[in-house]
């Protein structure tokens, strides 16, 4: 059977997931897993849990580029073992690279190498910039969004509400919310 997983790292990604699992149909994958989730949160990628766990002995696992399975080598060597391990084979069709060869194997191994090594010189850059803009006054960062609701922490908090519901009330981490408590009981 020839299994597909398709996924995009946000909501706003509809048409590059749609363009996913279009070519995934036109591959024949009889069964797709979809998912609109980050590539560096392993463990909230439930669909692709969901794929490794369906395939059988015989099966293709396909998607249509590298970066939609794996960001780092370590990653992908431990899905494709997870593949390996069922007797199935991994496809990237932007590649051509079929894991049911020994080429392919190393293919795959050298062009993940290279990927995340391209990944590490972009944030390598991003963190120069963002250093650089500091250094000029242009970069502030986030702005703090609890400490900006302190009075309403403390209000809620004077009526008996607690924390997990004060966080929830102002969408903001219940550890803020104990922060700006444990602030307030310094003062």
């Amino acid at each position: 059977m020839i299994v597909g997983y398709a996924r995009t790292s946000t909501l706003d990604q509809t048409a590059g997931l749609e363009a996913q699992q279009r070519d995934l149909a036109d591959a024949g994958c009889e069964k797709v897993f979809v998912e609109q989730v980050s590539s560096v949160d392993v463990t909230a990628r439930e669909q692709l849990a969901q794929a490794l766990d369906y395939i059988r002995e015989g099966d293709a696992l396909v998607v249509t580029k590298l970066d939609r399975l794996a960001r780092s080598v370590a990653h992908l060597l431990e899905v494709l073992e997870k593949i390996e391990a069922k007797g199935a084979t991994l496809r990237i069709l932007s590649m051509g690279i079929d894991t049911g060869t020994a080429t392919g194997k190393l293919m795959l191994t050298l062009l993940g190498g290279v990927a995340e090594f391209e990944r590490s010189i972009m944030l390598e850059r991003q963190r120069e910039g963002i250093a650089k803009a500091k250094a000029a006054g242009k970069y502030k960062g986030r702005k703090p969004t609890a400490k900006a609701k302190a009075n309403e922490v403390l209000c809620l908090r004077a009526e008996g509400v607690g924390a997990t519901e004060i966080a929830k009330r102002l969408g903001i981490g219940r550890a803020s919310v104990y922060r700006i408590l444990e602030e307030e009981r310094k003062t």
